[in-house]
């Protein structure tokens, strides 16, 4: 079996789920991992780290016109590479441009998809791969009989290696675009200076409804700050106004698997439990003991984030620093 892993670059950096996707074909049993850089600059983005990933090989589609994102083109260039490395699968990080990538892959590939895949399995030569279904009431396990299949990996669920590897070979994939293909380009990224990203942190600190205004905010910010975390915020919180989008947990918002995830002043939403319960350990402060967030915590404070969030912080950072 040989599998084609998405390297999604950015500003010159392959991201770190590109390198859990690794781990999680590895967990199929592939027998050839390869990987495919699209990009306007390889010299830049080859770095030994990318070339020591771990891949067998890395194939690149260079245009001056990736210099701006665009699904239409990256779509056609990471097919035209799972042709030329005769992939059997495609597994593709499930971070936003992923999710809009994958599907594209998978129309030109005439290939099943499954997205937001948690787990792999291998039963008989068959590969199962397990998502979240019903807005992660319940998880499915699927297989799909095409013969070429693409997946998208859910990040934060497979431990990257740090173990340098042989360099990877290098080979340049010629791909005929149009003008067409380039239609649609993504121009701009805007990103919070100074904070981590929700999508990709290892702890998050999250506050609900029951901060009762932006005003208490830093109470969030200051425990963050004192774990290294990132800050996230629920629906509610958003379209209050409080917080930026970007920052939103759950169905509606950001897809998130940390390590840590800390739920404050979060009753718990079926929308939002969708975003964020393959955290590996959640921790629940709320004054209302019958908040669904208890029923998917692990450990669980009933109290009010006012008198508990002061003292939390300031233990903490006894402890960590």
């Amino acid at each position: 079996m040989n599998i084609l892993v998405y390297f999604e670059e950015r500003y010159g950096l392959v991201r770190k789920p590109s390198f859990e996707a690794i781990e999680a074909a590895k967990s199929i049993g592939a027998s050839t991992i390869s990987a495919v850089i699209v990009t306007s600059d390889s010299s830049a983005v080859l770095t030994e780290s990318v070339k020591k990933s771990g891949v067998s090989k890395i194939y690149v589609v260079e245009d001056s016109r990736f210099l701006h994102y665009s699904s239409r083109a990256a779509g056609k260039a990471v097919a035209e590479a799972a042709k030329a490395s005769n992939a059997d699968v495609v597994i593709v990080p499930a971070t936003g441009r992923g999710k809009d990538l994958a599907p594209r892959i998978a129309v030109r590939l005439e290939a099943g998809y499954v997205p937001d895949v948690t787990s792999f399995a291998v039963s008989e030569g068959k590969i199962l791969a397990t998502h979240p279904v019903y807005a992660g009431k319940a998880n499915a396990t699927i297989e799909v009989t095409t013969p070429k299949k693409v997946y998208s990996t859910r990040p934060n669920l497979w431990k990257a290696s740090k173990e340098l590897f042989p360099d990877a070979s290098v080979e340049k994939v010629s791909v005929s675009f149009d003008e067409k293909d380039f239609l649609e380009q993504t121009k701009e990224l805007v990103l919070s200076q100074g904070k981590l990203d929700v999508a990709e942190a290892d702890i998050i600190v999250t506050g609900g409804r029951g901060l009762k205004g932006p005003e208490n905010w830093n109470l969030i910010e200051n425990l963050a700050a004192a774990f290294g975390a990132a800050t996230g915020a629920s629906r509610a919180v958003v379209d209050a106004g409080w917080r930026p989008h970007s920052e939103q947990v759950g169905q509606t918002g950001k897809t998130v698997s940390p390590t840590l995830y800390v739920a404050i002043g979060v009753s718990g939403a079926i929308q939002h439990l969708a975003g964020m319960s393959t955290s590996k350990t959640i921790v629940a402060i709320n004054k209302d003991a019958n908040a669904p967030i208890f029923g998917v915590c692990d450990y669980g404070i009933v109290g009010d984030a006012f008198e508990v969030l002061p003292h939390l912080t300031e233990e903490l950072k006894k402890v960590r620093h």
